[in-house]
């Protein structure tokens, strides 16, 4: 067997089939649903008389239009004072009971943001490959999963037949090697990633995160990693398995257990890039020449170490 990298492995056995053009079908474990990006999927789904394909493979939690502070969402819907965010919650309650899907509800002390609660409660699975209606569904690759935000119709059709069309990307490794000094962290470190190649750098490739200080991070500084990998351009970040991620799983509600567990996490330690896999691009940062990083403009790719100099406007051309 060739090597291959653990992007590949995780969408060899995903897919369903493939056309000669590129264009593939794959299987989807995990979809993540929330209020503002699935209304009209579920309408396309009732106007067509369809019903999720795996109603329990769908996991859901209103987190963009509710109340941040804890007395405001103890009141359920009257402690949404804006009218469309009201209603945006309540049909994501009204359309997940009609449906049969599991939805951790405002009022749920479990409820938070939808790329955290997947984590924290187990429901985000190394090898899993798993889409939400945003694109910052990219944090979930730091437990070794295939994590990308998909568009309305795209979550219709998840759940109408479980599976996604899409082409397969390109490899990209991004190793950050030795050790970060004293008071930096995860958020600098791709911020760096980002200044070095751009905010489109990663376009057309799913990265995998390596080095000494990935491993280093935890959990939760691989998840910011990982999130901010589509402001690389990059569709999907992920970082490989490793101790840190299974004593990160072990125990939490979703995650399996008993022998289950034993078996899950043998599996789960073969997901690395094997050693000789090949990558289309590898970028290489140092991990000591990172310094806290500080965003100056519009878009990630502004971003200069603290040490530097924020560029001089009048410096700078005017576009004619």
């Amino acid at each position: 067997m060739s090597s291959k990298t653990l992007y590949d492995k995780i969408w060899d056995t995903h897919l369903v089939s493939e056309r000669e053009d590129g264009t593939a079908l794959i299987y989807i474990d995990r979809h993540l649903i929330h209020e503002v990006t699935s209304p009209q999927a579920f309408e396309g789904l009732r106007l067509a008389g369809r019903k999720p394909w795996r109603a329990d493979a769908n996991f859901a939690t209103p987190d963009h239009n509710i109340p941040t502070t804890t007395e405001e969402r103890k009141q359920g819907l009257e402690g949404i004072k804006d009218p469309v965010s009201k209603i945006q919650v309540r049909t994501l309650d009204d359309n997940c009971a009609e449906f049969g899907i599991f939805e951790l509800k405002m009022t749920d002390d479990r409820q938070g943001i939808v790329h955290v609660v997947g984590p924290e409660q187990g429901a985000t699975l190394p090898g899993m490959a798993i889409v939400c209606g945003d694109s910052h569904t990219s944090t979930h690759g730091a437990l070794g999963a295939l994590a990308h935000g998909i568009g309305t119709s795209e979550v219709e059709h998840v759940l109408a037949t479980q599976c996604l069309m899409q082409k397969k990307a390109k490899n990209m490794l991004v190793r950050v090697d030795g050790q970060l000094k004293s008071g930096c962290t995860a958020k600098d470190i791709v911020l760096a990633i980002i200044g070095k190649i751009g905010t489109a750098g990663g376009t057309g490739f799913t990265i995998e995160f390596g080095g000494e200080a990935i491993q280093a991070l935890s959990v939760e500084g691989r998840m910011t990693v990982c999130n901010m990998a589509i402001e690389a351009g990059a569709r999907a970040g992920l970082i490989a398995v490793d101790e840190k991620t299974l004593d990160y799983i072990k125990g939490r509600p979703f995650a399996p257990s008993g022998e289950l567990w034993e078996q899950a996490a043998q599996s789960w330690r073969g997901l690395v890039s094997d050693a000789d896999a090949a990558f289309d691009e590898v970028v290489v940062l140092e991990a000591e020449d990172i310094e806290p990083q500080v965003t100056w403009g519009t878009s990630p790719e502004m971003v200069a170490p603290i040490s530097g100099n924020v560029p001089d406007p009048a410096q700078e051309l005017d576009c004619d």
